[in-house]
């Protein structure tokens, strides 16, 4: 994280007098080794961003400069003199706003650190098994915190180290407690408990105070059911108090280092917020003399480090050039190695990576040795189901994905052609066969001539058989003499042709619906298919976008992350946080109506949210797009110490208005963590 982008413009501010450097180089001729060259030169590298290091080699240039020019005893002209002056104010200029830039991005470093570390510690809270995880994953380090103990005290004591010094009564009576009050082991053990005694357990009762007696002062049932009931209370008690302690213990000391970090976040968050609400004031010291300018660097310095320093360590300076020095090479190292002494003193970084990993690299080797075995012994089975799993796959991609695509490619190519059920030959076969039976009937039983049979062929194409039923009407009056002798039976066979033909019909209209949705019936078949596919597939993407941390707009969990930021910008917002020395509460409007301020506090904790949105917008959104320049847009609304409360409260409006449906915070609101 950077501020580069809200001191960019001040630095760039401090500039000599144009008419001052045209005179004094169109008057005066230089030489390689000129001051004016050197400034020059010096005030031209001086551009945005400037690192520690190119300020600390700038101030040493100009600290060499001086002291070359003081042991020459150079004179020039007083125009020359003049110019050369506005020079080394504008160099000046820049080196103290960046250093104001450096003190910036310290403060905003640190405290996003420690945020960092604390929402770690905040992680592992949350979970109790966590809790426990940590406990195991730290407990090495306990046993030899409490064993360098036990050894300091022998040493001191000039005591001797034998196997017996390791016994637990023996660690009881070096380290002088008894067993009734074991506070010194318990100390060592969570060394927390130093520095908050009063979080320290009170001691419970001895195991043997309860016990039952063989021989009761009443014999009666309930006397016995009451000291029984009463010994196993007093079990129980004892056992979940030693089972549970270490994890309360461990869980007080989570709470703890992350309560320190939150606290030291909230120190670096109120002096970033003092000094970045000083940006307006350094940029009018700017164009004024020296002297306020050494003043804004003396702000900077009991910004930075206040009481802790002492008077030695932050000497009034003889001069701007020396306050500067004082304030790069002094007063900045001093403030990151008071805050790293606070880090590390008070163990509120998480643990080593070995740490961490420790438990795995003991548990996973035996296990995967073990599962390697149960394997090779099983490699038979495994390979058995390895190849009847390929080709399940394979006869799932051809059977029911590549072979029904084919055939609705097929569909689309022929449009239809061809039948389901019933052939067109067939139906027009049977046509063709029940004409000739009733042209035979007509012609041997009612004696049509040509242009009757002709007519009647007509009707048959249309399913009339008037004259073949009334044939068949006549056979049925005597239909034993037509069944024997007369055309009974040619009547009937005739009749069950044409159902024959009536039936192909039908099957041939159903044959012409079934081809009309054959492509609906194609998709219905392979759907379930694509379904199973897209599920899968959708799973692995997840999967993998998930363990990767990539996707649209950074993936779901960075999205997520600059959700919490806006929802943190906003209540920041309302609750308007103040520490000590800022009493009054910023929603409160001025008597006279002027704009509220916002606390150092809150400016600074709303800026370190703000930084992280930025850094999130810069490096996941679409670059050159709309969404990424109005999203940076925002951003600088909020960063902006001219707009009040009420004023940013309206852009986080417009934040969640205009970018909550893109980046998808609504949905992100109703995941589980």
């Amino acid at each position: 994280m950077s501020v580069s982008h809200i001191t960019n413009k001040l630095i760039l501010s401090s500039s000599p007098s144009q008419l001052n450097i045209s005179e004094e180089y169109g008057s005066t001729t230089y030489s390689p080794d000129s001051s004016n060259d050197v400034l020059h030169s010096l005030f031209q590298s001086l551009a945005p961003p400037l690192s520690a290091e190119h300020i600390s080699d700038a101030i040493q240039t100009l600290q060499k400069l001086e002291d070359k020019n003081v042991a020459s005893g150079a004179l020039s002209s007083r125009g020359a003199r003049s110019g050369e002056q506005d020079l080394r104010d504008a160099v000046l200029g820049r080196l103290v706003a960046g250093v104001y830039a450096e003190a910036l991005d310290t403060l905003l470093a640190e405290a996003a650190f420690a945020e960092t570390e604390g929402e770690w510690w905040a992680d592992v809270e949350r979970s109790r098994l966590s809790v426990v995880h940590y406990l195991v994953q730290t407990l090495p380090l306990r046993v030899s915190n409490l064993l360098r103990d036990v050894l300091h005290t022998l040493q001191s004591n000039k005591q001797s180290v034998s196997l017996s010094t390791f016994k637990l009564s023996s660690i009881r009576s070096i380290l002088g407690e008894d067993s009734d009050h074991p506070g010194s082991i318990i100390t060592s053990i969570f060394p927390h408990l130093r520095s908050h005694p009063r979080l320290q357990p009170p001691p419970i009762a001895p195991f043997g105070i309860h016990t039952i007696s063989l021989h009761p002062t009443s014999t009666s049932p309930s006397n016995i059911v009451i000291s029984v009931s009463r010994t196993l209370s007093h079990v129980f008690q004892y056992l979940a108090h030693y089972v549970t302690l270490p994890v309360q213990l461990t869980s007080l000391e989570i709470h703890m280092k992350r309560k320190e970090l939150e606290r030291i976040r909230d120190e670096r968050a109120e002096a970033l917020g003092e000094l970045t609400s000083r940006r307006d004031e350094l940029s009018r010291t700017l164009q004024k003399d020296l002297d306020e300018r050494s003043a804004f660097l003396e702000v900077i310095n009991q910004t930075l480090v206040g009481q802790s320093a002492s008077s030695a360590q932050i000497a009034t300076p003889t001069s701007l050039l020396d306050a500067l020095a004082t304030t790069s090479s002094r007063i900045l190292p001093l403030h990151t190695s008071l805050h790293r002494k606070q880090l590390h003193s008070h163990s509120l970084l998480r643990p080593r990576r070995l740490v961490r990993i420790w438990p795995r690299l003991l548990v996973i080797p035996p296990l995967a040795l073990y599962a390697t075995q149960q394997l090779y012994r099983s490699q038979d089975t495994l390979l058995t189901l390895a190849n009847d799993a390929w080709e399940t796959l394979k006869g799932f991609w051809r059977g029911w994905l590549v072979e029904p695509l084919t055939d609705i490619a097929k569909t689309v190519r022929t449009g239809g052609e061809g039948s389901v059920i019933v052939q067109k030959e067939s139906i027009s076969a049977d046509m063709q066969s029940l004409e000739r039976m009733a042209l035979s009937l007509a012609k041997d039983k009612l004696n049509y001539s040509p242009i009757q049979l002709d007519d009647l062929s007509s009707k048959l194409r249309l399913g009339d058989l008037t004259p073949i039923l009334q044939i068949y009407e006549e056979d049925i009056k005597n239909p034993v003499r037509s069944a024997v002798s007369g055309t009974l039976l040619r009547s009937a066979f005739i009749q069950i042709q044409k159902a024959k033909v009536d039936i192909d019909q039908a099957l041939a209209g159903i044959d012409k619906l079934l081809k009309s949705q054959e492509l609906t019936f194609a998709f219905v078949g392979v759907a379930p298919a694509f379904s199973i596919v897209y599920v899968t597939g959708g799973y692995l993407r997840r999967l993998y976008i998930g363990s990767s941390g990539h996707g649209r707009f950074g993936g779901r969990r960075r999205r997520t992350a600059a959700w919490l930021a806006v929802r943190r910008v906003e209540r920041l917002l309302i609750t308007q946080p103040h520490t000590h020395g800022h009493g009054h509460h910023a929603s409160d409007k001025r008597a006279d109506g002027a704009k509220s301020t916002i606390p150092p506090l809150t400016a600074g904790l709303l800026l370190l949210s703000v930084s992280s949105l930025r850094q999130y917008a810069e490096a996941w959104l679409p670059p050159r797009s709309r969404l990424r320049e109005g999203f940076l847009e925002d951003i600088g609304d909020l960063e902006d110490p001219a707009l009040d409360r009420e004023e940013k409260l309206r852009v986080v409006q417009r934040m969640w208005r205009s970018w909550g449906h893109v980046l998808g915070w609504e949905r992100l609101a109703y995941s589980p963590s």
